[in-house]
């Protein structure tokens, strides 16, 4: 095979060799003019898949997996329904341990330059419990479906997940996925076949249109309840009959339906979130609640919670023993919590110290839960605003070399080059970087030894089993 021979959109067959950082498999086919490497994402040693070309170089080629048709020697059976968002529920989580672990630590010793990773490096916190451990689902409804036993599209009607690769095909969920709750998701195909039934159809995603787009769920593991979110648009909505549905679901669910809420979404884009949906409380509570920590929070549809609220706990832990950590003078000073979400760390630091703690986030129904929550837990040395966080240093410069502790918690995409600035010019004694991308708290950690910070302790969190994805916790001293 010559290089020239391979296209983007073209669909090959490899064999994965070798597996790096974030799951990204490794292939290598031989050509005139040597090996090429293709980069396949989800994959793992062992496999051979297949592969559809994405993005071509001269000596590489970025890939999005297709499917996988032979598994590697050390997967095994689990009696779950396969989806795109576990590729990984075939290997024994020791295995997808280990593998966490050491490509991580490469990624520190590459990427952020950390010469004593043995001696930083704290402790791997794997899940308490490797399945069922998600809290929060989002199911897309499609005219385009995926008939997994036959490996054949169909149109129609289809209620489930996003086929691997593609953003316009849906898989129907027949059955648990062993992620979520497993009553939830085998009753699943029963509102399917109730919104089927209807006679209104499924979104379409390349023309844009439909009626039934999304239904998102939340689990509260402190009540044992969900709250869920029906999404549809509004072309046909006066057809839809909403108190069949109401108690469809409530018949489906009964006292383990904390609320039900309708929202309207016209907005073309790909998001279960519109920006000017209308929405429409049909049954019981708009928010749902949890508790971490011995804190109770009150978490709507739109509010940022972790995902995995058991393993969540061992993270906050940790985040909090080095927000703590050689800090004596912590209840005295000032902590700034950004990126906060809806208050959990701030919260937690707050009610087990005197310090003064500042939480900033850009949405502002998080920061509204956020305040909502703190007054119920009746912690009062906590303060929120709702602001963009490199905006909100900008404008509180009084806030310099007034920081103890400053603990960052940015997105997957990592915090901004401004606002990493302006953290550094507060001039913190501590920084406690919580990620959920180690390779970008890698690359910030070039800037921060720049600045005189030095990496005193670093700990993986594994918040997301079946997946390549860990969190990371770092704590820095100036």
């Amino acid at each position: 095979m010559e290089v020239k021979d391979l296209k983007r959109g073209n669909v090959i067959e490899v064999e994965i060799t070798d597996t790096a950082f974030g799951g990204k498999g490794i292939a290598k086919i031989n050509t005139e003019e040597g090996d090429y490497v293709i980069f396949a994402p989800n994959t793992f040693t062992g496999q051979t898949v297949k592969a559809r070309i994405v993005k071509k170089r001269k000596k590489h080629a970025e890939c999005k997996l297709v499917e996988v048709i032979k598994r590697s020697d050390v997967e095994y059976d689990v009696p779950y329904q396969p989806i795109s968002g576990a590729p990984y529920i075939n290997l024994p989580i020791d295995i997808q341990n280990k593998f966490k672990l050491n490509s991580c630590k490469n990624v520190y010793e590459r990427i952020g330059k950390v010469e004593n990773m043995d001696t930083v490096f704290d402790e791997y916190i794997a899940s308490p419990t490797a399945f069922h451990y998600r809290n929060k689902m989002e199911y897309s409804f499609s005219a385009i479906g995926y008939d997994v036993e036959k490996k054949e599209e169909f149109d129609g009607f289809a209620l489930g997940f996003k086929k691997r690769g593609t953003w316009w095909i849906v898989e129907n969920l027949e059955k648990d996925s062993g992620l979520f709750d497993a009553e939830f998701e085998n009753k699943l195909k029963e509102i399917r076949a109730f919104c089927e039934n209807s006679g209104l159809p499924a979104w379409h995603p390349p023309k844009k249109e439909g009626f039934y787009r999304y239904l998102v769920v939340r689990k509260s593991y402190l009540t044992d309840q969900f709250l869920i979110k029906l999404v549809t648009s509004s072309d046909g909505i006066e057809q839809f009959k909403f108190d069949d549905f109401t108690n469809l679901v409530q018949s489906l669910l009964g006292e383990r339906l904390c609320g039900l809420i309708h929202t309207i979404n016209d907005d073309i884009g790909d998001n279960a979130q519109s920006r000017i949906g209308k929405e429409t409380i049909l049954f019981g509570e708009k928010v749902i609640k949890e508790n971490l920590l011995g804190l109770t929070f009150e978490i709507s549809m739109q509010s940022f919670f972790q995902t995995n609220p058991k393993c969540a706990e061992l993270l906050y832990n940790k985040t909090i023993e080095y927000a703590l950590e050689g800090n004596s003078n912590i209840g005295d000073g000032v902590v700034m919590d950004l990126f906060c979400g809806t208050g959990t760390i701030g919260q937690i630091i707050a009610s087990k110290t005197n310090a003064k703690v500042i939480g900033v986030d850009i949405v502002e129904d998080a920061i509204k839960n956020a305040k909502e929550n703190a007054q119920r837990n009746k912690v009062e040395n906590v303060e929120f605003f709702a602001a963009d966080v490199n905006k909100f240093l900008f404008e509180y410069p009084e806030y310099k070399n007034k920081i103890g502790t400053i603990i960052l918690d940015p997105p997957r995409a990592g915090i901004s080059g401004k606002a990493l600035k302006r953290v550094i010019e507060l001039n913190a004694q501590h920084i406690v970087y919580v990620s959920c991308n180690p390779a970008t708290q890698a690359r910030d950690m070039e800037d921060l030894f720049a600045a005189g910070y030095q990496l005193n302790k670093l700990s993986l969190v594994d918040q997301f089993p079946h997946t390549s994805h860990v969190e990371a916790i770092a704590l820095f001293t100036k």
